[in-house]
């Protein structure tokens, strides 16, 4: 008896020696990520891991873009580590609630038609909707959203872009499209006369060396959204006060600065295609 008393001794002791992972290291699991990765320059693909770009899961591409800077940031800070989940924005909500994903981050604006089914950071960007029309189109001088009466118009699926075209006098309301590339495609063909986007986007296009024009309206005259159709959030299943809060802390130690040079920066870097 006493020789396994001695052994449960010596093993209690040698188990005392292990060295447990600092709190600092990121030993708080995985945090999941999901974004469409098709939405420059707020989320890309690209083929390799230059510029800071993340490995997306189940794939051999990589993420990148301001969205997923801002994903580093939070699961940093978090202590976790970063998986970059690729889907559809369309279904970026139902990945949430079922629990895919743990968090999205994909240049979503915190609505209040979401909120009733997620909750919401505070912004960690707010932009302006604007059009992208083809150079040398009547459009192109437009300042007014009358100035688009009777125009056919896309947006993406499952955007505030989408609901907001409605308010173009006579618009000839396209099916929203997938993402962004197609309604590129679209407005190059001349399927549609235009569609509707945030201000990155025009950054965007410069980059491409596109041949379309970003119409900004004069004040008073563009599309009529609330606050919160305009800012970014991310979001995150209800339920989870204690980690938004921790994200909330995040984000508000990005600073505006930051913040501005975060977007250059993803504009520099998205792939050209």
């Amino acid at each position: 008896m006493k020789r396994v008393i001695t052994i449960l001794l010596l093993a209690t002791l040698a188990l005392s020696f292990i060295v447990l992972p600092s709190c600092s290291e990121k030993s708080s699991g995985t945090l999941r990520v999901g974004m469409e990765c098709g939405y420059p320059p707020f989320n890309w693909t690209q083929t390799d891991g230059s510029n800071g770009a993340v490995p997306i899961s189940g794939d051999v591409t990589y993420a990148g873009g301001y969205d997923v800077e801002v994903a580093k940031r939070i699961a940093d800070g978090l202590g976790m580590e970063l998986e970059i989940v690729k889907i559809d924005f369309d279904s970026l909500l139902v990945s949430l609630e079922s629990g895919v994903i743990d968090l999205i981050i994909a240049g979503m604006s915190p609505t209040a038609e979401r909120k009733q089914n997620i909750d919401f950071s505070e912004p960690y960007y707010t932009s302006d909707l604007v059009m992208i029309v083809k150079k040398g189109s009547k459009y192109e001088s437009a300042t007014s959203i009358a100035d688009f009466e009777g125009a056919t118009v896309v947006a993406q699926i499952g955007t505030v872009h989408d609901e907001v075209i409605d308010q173009i006098p006579d618009v000839i309301h396209k099916e929203a499209m997938a993402d962004f590339p197609a309604m590129r495609i679209a407005l190059e063909s001349g399927i549609v006369d235009a569609y509707v986007a945030e201000k990155p986007e025009a950054l965007s296009i410069e980059k491409a060396g596109l041949d379309f024009v970003c119409v900004e309206f004069e004040e008073g005259k563009g599309f009529s959204v609330t606050e919160d159709q305009v800012a970014i959030a991310v979001g995150i299943a209800k339920g989870n006060e204690e980690r938004l809060a921790k994200i909330n802390e995040i984000i508000s130690k990005i600073t505006e600065d930051e913040r501005i040079q975060m977007m250059a920066d993803a504009v520099a870097n998205q792939p050209v295609g």
